[in-house]
């Protein structure tokens, strides 16, 4: 099943309106158990968005095809940075006047920014119905079976943060049948001083690594194709559990699940990441050479007061490490802009190890003040336009190095697989190499050729015959698998 996903690739938050009914939902439509969603911010949410429609689904609600359709709307939140705040507002503000216009039965809140905001959100909206914070998603249908029987005695679900990781193995997919994300852990003990993370989903908690294998084996069970391993902290998975950090092991056993084509790697921090583990991603059939690593700085005083706990020459070493091991990997990271006390000396360290480095992809976020967290009382905050001036330097920068490398590829040849064929021109299909991961890389179009019909969650050789910007047009030169 696929549903529509609007998209920034500079920003941490998306937002996916859900309203299609499930494929293969048994059953006639329950009048009066009518719901929609709207799922905002990383992949992480995403899963817990799919396991809540999945719990609803198993207890007879319907999803619909439209808000005006519902009963009632869950809005599952972001609460990562302000801007992924304000689009969750935006999103909670347009529900409720939904439901004062009497085209929808009850809005309901849930994950981060419900976790974060708690009673205070229900103070500044009393007309949202339930808050259900990350860890009370499993109890969503209790939550909707309170809604439809007038029960306002327990407005709020929240429940601490557990010892081990929530199960993910009763999903309702919101991506594209061919793609799907995979879980491993859950919260976070770094103790970044910019990021609320840990306040909203604990500590670090991993699954069970014969857990995580079968939820692997679930998603290629319902054809998934390519799988994107996310977690909060994805190199210190098994630290929790088995007393050091098992990474390596849980990529080994993944990579031996039938019917997985593509393994992609998401939230490396640089810590322990070691020899043995790279080894094993070059050498696995299914691990993509293609990792997420944010690093957020490069200059070793801004390093420190971010307590990051690593400095410019480790990850300086660290990355050449990986670029000797893979030699064709691509390597993501993200970049923060105008962090307190950042000079314009700190600044031109951080122009200067992007310009060296040359990721594939970067992306580069402004600063901005997270309640409750230690950044909020350093002093020497950076204005507002310095910080703009700095991240537009620095993604012009990238820009000329993405758009190089994309024109360099022209006249290669390329496996696609395919997400989707673009809706205003029939033919005309959407897809992605190893090189891109879903919803924040560059895209491949590809022109089907009359004898060769194409579909989503087909892999497509294709030439690449021209670059525009960012993505690559290719044509599809060999059988589809």
């Amino acid at each position: 099943m696929q549903l529509p996903i609007v998209d920034d690739t500079q920003a941490p938050n998306r937002r996916l309106d859900a309203g299609v009914d499930p494929a293969g939902a048994a059953g006639p439509p329950l009048g009066g158990r009518r719901y929609a969603v709207i799922s905002l911010g990383c992949p992480k949410n995403l899963v817990d968005t799919e396991q809540m429609l999945g719990r609803l689904q198993a207890d007879g609600y319907r999803l619909t095809d439209s808000v005006d359709g519902a009963d009632f709307v869950v809005v599952n939140t972001c609460g990562f940075i302000e801007s992924a705040r304000e689009e969750s507002l935006g999103a909670i503000d347009e529900m409720l006047e939904l439901k004062r216009a009497g085209r929808i039965r009850g809005v309901v809140v849930t994950g981060c920014l419900a976790e974060r905001s708690r009673q205070t959100l229900l103070e500044q909206r009393p007309e949202i119905d339930a808050l259900v914070g990350v860890f009370g998603r499993d109890e969503i249908v209790t939550v909707a079976d309170r809604l439809f029987g007038g029960l306002e005695e327990q407005r709020t679900v929240f429940r601490p943060a557990p010892i081990r990781a929530l199960a993910d193995n009763v999903r309702v997919a919101v991506t594209p049948r061919h793609f799907a994300y995979l879980k491993i852990s859950e919260g976070c003990d770094r103790l970044c001083t910019f990021c609320a993370i840990p306040k909203m989903r604990g500590k670090h908690a991993s699954k069970p690594l014969e857990q995580v294998v079968q939820e692997a084996k679930m998603l290629a069970d319902s054809g998934v194709r390519e799988m994107v391993i996310v977690a909060q902290d994805t190199t210190y998975y098994g630290l929790d559990l088995y007393g050091e950090p098992r990474l390596r092991e849980l990529l080994e056993r993944l990579d031996e699940v039938d019917g997985i084509d593509w393994i992609r790697l998401m939230y490396f921090y640089p810590m322990y990441i070691d020899q043995p583990l790279l080894d094993t991603i070059a050498q696995a059939r299914r691990i993509l050479p293609y990792i997420d690593m944010p690093l957020q700085h490069a200059s070793d005083r801004m390093l420190k007061r971010m307590a990051r706990r690593v400095d410019r020459q480790a990850i300086v070493d660290i990355i050449a490490q990986i670029r000797s091991t893979i030699p064709a990997v691509t390597l993501r990271t993200t970049m923060i802009t105008g962090f307190p006390g950042e000079t314009e000396s700190d600044h031109r360290e951080l122009v200067d190890f992007v310009r060296k480095q040359r990721f594939e992809h970067l992306g580069v976020f402004p600063y901005s003040v997270e309640p409750g967290t230690p950044a909020e009382k350093l002093p020497d905050r950076v204005p507002a336009g310095v910080t703009q001036r700095r991240q537009d330097e620095l993604m012009a920068m990238q820009q000329k190095i993405a758009f190089r490398r994309t024109r360099a590829r022209v006249g290669s040849t390329e496996e696609v697989l395919l997400d989707r064929e673009l809706p205003d021109q029939a033919g005309v299909w959407i897809g992605r190499t190893k090189a891109e991961a879903p919803d924040i890389d560059g895209l491949v179009y590809v022109t089907a050729q009359p004898d060769q019909p194409l579909s989503a969650g087909q892999f497509v050789p294709c030439e690449m015959v021209a670059a525009d910007g960012y993505d690559l047009i290719g044509v599809p030169v060999g059988n589809v698998r």
